[in-house]
């Protein structure tokens, strides 16, 4: 039988996602949540899913996105440009990830527990269909929203970054059209506020020698 006491539980641990700051700013100037970030992914995987390459379980993905976060309720969020500057934090952030997901699956101990775990590591490996879009769509929405920010909340690490989702969206045409619109406003953006597009394209996309 289910126990509404733990789903009740559930969802006020879930609730720190509603003040659980990220990175991103939005175009009022505010920090955005974490769980602003997964409605908009969620709203993205409706709307494109018409239009991708292979047919998807729509409900799966939506599943996938609403939890692939939810582990920040309990570990935190760690924005990925210290992440990129300092490797450590990427090891201790999947570590602690890691122990807030078995948390959760203990604290729901039924078979929704279980499903919850399966998809937050579905997510996390991406080898399926839905796992790779869900993921895509996490990285552009971050973009979209830098877009939509004020120049001045962007930090110069995040100037190279606006190619860092190409790996993430080639499988996919629909969501790589969607990256490339959403890589171009990010160059029109740096090239109001200034900086030399071509030089960081340069350095960022040129092949190793």
């Amino acid at each position: 039988m289910t126990n509404i006491t733990n789903i009740l539980s559930l969802l006020h641990l879930a609730e720190k996602l509603k003040f659980e700051l990220r990175h991103s700013y939005t175009s009022s100037g505010r920090q955005e949540s974490v769980a602003e970030h997964t409605w908009r992914m969620a709203l993205m995987a409706i709307l494109l899913e018409p239009y991708l390459d292979q047919k998807i379980d729509v409900a799966k993905t939506l599943k996938m996105i609403i939890i692939h976060d939810l582990v920040e309720a309990e570990a935190g969020d760690v924005p990925y440009p210290r992440m990129v500057q300092n490797p450590e934090l990427k090891k201790i952030k999947e570590e602690k990830e890691k122990v807030a997901i078995e948390k959760i699956r203990t604290m729901l101990n039924n078979s929704v527990g279980d499903e919850i775990h399966s998809l937050w590591n579905e997510f996390e490996v991406h080898e399926t269909y839905e796992a790779k879009v869900a993921l895509a769509l996490d990285k552009l929405e971050v973009q979209i929203q830098h877009n939509e920010a004020d120049f001045k909340t962007w930090e110069p690490i995040e100037y190279e970054l606006i190619y860092s989702r190409r790996p993430y969206t080639d499988f996919d045409s629909t969501i790589n059209r969607l990256r490339e619109i959403i890589e171009k406003d990010a160059e029109e953006k740096l090239k109001q506020a200034g900086i030399d597009i071509e030089s960081i394209k340069s350095k960022v996309l040129s092949p190793p020698h």
